[in-house]
């Protein structure tokens, strides 16, 4: 069967290296392309967008897809609704897998908000330091708050246009320790950290960091997406596959 794993995240690497080594699929690993350098799997790789809903459709079509499996970052929200509707549309099994939210506990510091934009609006009038985490899209509401310091930590480096007025670059690729977090919060003078609740336990110890050191944090929710067949591990996927295989509802390629 041939699988469409539209990549992200490290669950989805994962997943591509454990169907590279059965017989059974026949997969391709799509990425978006916002990383300069990824981490890559020893499958067929393409990178780069499909051209909205009706070339996703095309791609399935054209490619025989008999499954997609949708293992974007849970903030990927439009590559979310383009698979849901291209797959819904060519009558193609569709799995998302999501992993879970992270969840606030004792001692935490936590503002919800729904946006980039109300996350910097909830840092206020009053400058601070902040460790922003969001990655290196979307600075705009950030640049417009410019009455802070931010700490910007990103795997590839934003274009010199978008970034805020004041700005220390980091440049890391997860994952994180909180005994590192601690220090850098510590170095840096932090005040404040704002993220998404991307879930991810190779980016969690900042949270940890930030409530030892007692620091709040701005935390962006994710979006709505769209309704899918839902799993939240790599082995839940893999007999997900072998059902449909088994079914019978894969095609020839």
């Amino acid at each position: 069967m041939r699988v469409l794993i539209l990549g992200g995240t490290t669950q989805a690497s994962q997943l591509a290296q454990k169907l590279g080594s059965d017989e059974g699929y026949d997969t391709i690993f799509s990425l978006a392309g916002v990383t300069k350098n990824p981490v890559l799997p020893s499958v067929l790789v393409r990178i780069g967008g499909f051209g909205g809903v009706d070339g996703l459709r095309d791609f399935l079509r054209a490619q025989s897809v008999g499954a997609v499996v949708d293992a974007t970052h849970p903030f990927a929200a439009q590559m979310s609704r383009h698979a849901a509707m291209a797959c819904g549309s060519s009558g193609i099994p569709l799995l998302r897998i999501d992993r879970p939210a992270w969840t606030a506990v004792e001692g935490d510091q936590w503002t919800h908000v729904s946006s980039i934009d109300d996350a910097a609006a909830a840092l206020g009038d009053a400058p601070q330091t902040v460790f922003l985490t969001t990655g290196r899209k979307d600075l705009g509401p950030f640049q417009r708050a410019f009455q802070h310091h931010y700490i910007l930590r990103s795997i590839d480096a934003p274009e010199p246009s978008s970034l805020p007025r004041q700005v220390t670059l980091l440049l890391a690729r997860p994952p994180f320790t909180v005994a590192s977090e601690m220090t850098l919060m510590k170095d840096h003078a932090v005040t404040v950290v704002v993220t998404k609740n991307a879930g991810a336990e190779a980016t969690s110890a900042k949270l940890a960091a930030a409530r030892t050191l007692g620091l709040p944090v701005i935390m962006i929710d994710r979006p709505v997406l769209p309704t899918a067949e839902t799993v939240s591990t790599i082995e839940d996927a893999l007999e997900w596959l072998r059902k449909h295989r088994h079914d019978g509802t894969d095609r020839d390629v």
